[in-house]
């Protein structure tokens, strides 16, 4: 299978980035050509209607006679060396029938077209835009007046592509585009390698984990200023730091269930070997057997709790969810538990439920798994004396908690985010109680599955507390 070429995330970006860059710069071209040349024919429109007027006060004596000749063209050619025009306009004199009287630069007229078009002429815009011989022309007029008496007409004819000409500018133009577009790409590619460069730190960092290594360092954080950045690195580090921890679980494990499965084995072996060869009898050889018996149902009990974690990881497990009525089930459930108590450890136990019955969406078995489970670590963590409390509210109009919460040691804050991992046990948990490890595994699995959950609400000192969430049912 041909694998597909991929590229680098800073190649990636600055190409995308550079073909923005230049397509803004190329709309930012020719929205900058159409301005100029609109302000040029604007500028170069109000020239020309400047020299209409002037050539209109100069073309008239005082006794209102039209004057053309050599000082007249002299005069308009100074004004047009002074006004700046790309090119020399067409300026005609015309008498009020619009006859041609007189042009500049002379022109010769053929005596059957010695008028200009009415188009021109009886149009009263003293600024026009006209077509002539297919071409585009701008005209500006200007009245010859005399004791408020029009004597004639000067008439200034040019191009539209001379007038809106601007060779000069269309060089600065280019120089400040290809300035910008050098500036913008430079800009871009430093700042995709600044965004690239961390991501792909944390690229390499992992490899190093795929193979093996989470010995993961990064460079100091207070110099990621991006904040995602900085968030996708913290959780990367956190990341590893877990899998570093379940790593050594999973050392731990293989050692831990090998010994607390091979510990009963061995135990049941001796027994039942001594029984065998008559080296207890009477009395004592049944308390041998019993003793097996405990020992073989506590493997058995270990088995079951690997195979049911198994089985609801696979999704093979049945969960079967109805309505019930959660102050009933929690009364029950602890009384059952309570009384299968040791006398011999003394504590307070307190059942917490509302006046009027709650209902949840529950697997009363499964439920009641789950809270045995928890009403057990809770007795394991007092050592002894101390209070063990069940508390039932609802949480708002779609959950249920059930709270369970001891007055025990608490468990050490650097555990508590491992607590719902499969086979973690706590450093004083190990030494004091035998297990695998799955207990709050399994019972947070069995909580989801009846679409709720179990979190560790709090945990010190003076005590820990789980919660319990349950799906609301109607009350009807």
């Amino acid at each position: 299978m041909k694998t597909k070429k991929r590229t680098t995330l800073q190649r990636y970006w600055t190409k995308r980035y550079v073909l923005t860059l230049i397509s803004g710069l190329i709309l930012l071209s020719v929205f900058s050509l159409w301005w100029m040349e609109k302000t040029a024919l604007e500028y170069r429109l109000s020239l020309l209607k400047y020299l209409a007027d002037e050539t209109s006060d100069r073309a008239i004596k005082e006794n209102g006679q039209i004057v053309v000749g050599p000082i007249l063209s002299e005069i308009v050619e100074e004004r047009e060396k002074i006004l700046h025009l790309n090119q020399q306009p067409i300026i005609y004199i015309v008498d009020p029938d619009a006859t041609i009287i007189y042009t500049m630069p002379q022109l010769y007229i053929d005596p059957d077209e010695n008028k200009l078009p009415d188009v021109i002429m009886k149009n009263t815009e003293l600024v026009q835009k006209v077509k002539i011989s297919d071409n585009k022309v701008y005209v500006v007029k200007s009245p010859i007046t005399f004791n408020d008496e029009t004597r004639g007409w000067v008439v200034i004819a040019q191009e539209e592509g001379a007038l809106k000409e601007i060779n000069q500018d269309h060089g600065l133009l280019a120089i400040m585009i290809g300035g910008l577009l050098i500036l913008g790409t430079g800009v871009i590619y430093f700042l995709s390698r600044q965004i690239s460069r961390p991501i792909q730190d944390v690229a390499n960092a992992a490899v190093q984990v795929r193979e093996g290594n989470y010995d993961i360092h990064f460079k100091e954080e207070e110099e990621i200023k991006e904040e995602e950045i900085y968030e996708l690195i913290e959780s990367f580090k956190e990341m590893t730091n877990r899998l570093k921890v379940m790593e050594k679980l999973r050392a731990e494990l293989l050692a831990g269930v090998t010994h607390d499965l091979k510990t009963p084995v061995t135990s049941i072996s001796g027994l039942i070997q001594a029984v065998k060869d008559d080296v207890v009898k009477g009395e004592q050889s049944k308390e041998f057997l019993d003793i097996s018996l405990k020992e073989t149902q506590r493997l058995q009990g270990m088995i079951e709790d690997l195979l049911n974690y198994n089985a609801i990881s696979a999704g093979a497990f049945k969960i079967r969810v109805q309505k019930e009525n959660i102050n009933i089930f929690i009364k029950e459930i602890a009384y059952r538990w309570q009384v299968t108590q040791d006398d011999d450890q003394a504590f307070a136990f307190e059942i917490k439920v509302p006046d009027e019955p709650v209902f949840g969406q529950i697997d009363s078995l499964r439920m009641q798994q789950i809270v045995i489970n928890l009403l057990n670590n809770a007795r394991h963590a007092l050592d002894g004396k101390g209070k063990i409390a069940i508390h039932l509210y609802e949480k708002d109009e779609e959950r249920i908690c059930i709270d369970v919460l001891d007055s025990g040691r608490g468990i050490p804050k650097h555990e508590q985010q491992y607590v719902f991992e499969p086979f973690y046990r706590g450093e004083n948990k190990k030494l004091k109680v035998r297990g695998l490890g799955l207990g709050l595994p399994f019972s947070k699995m069995l909580a989801k599955a009846q679409k709720g959950d179990l979190v560790l609400k709090d945990s010190n000192e003076q005590g820990t507390i789980f919660t319990i969430v349950i799906e609301k049912a109607d009350q009807i």
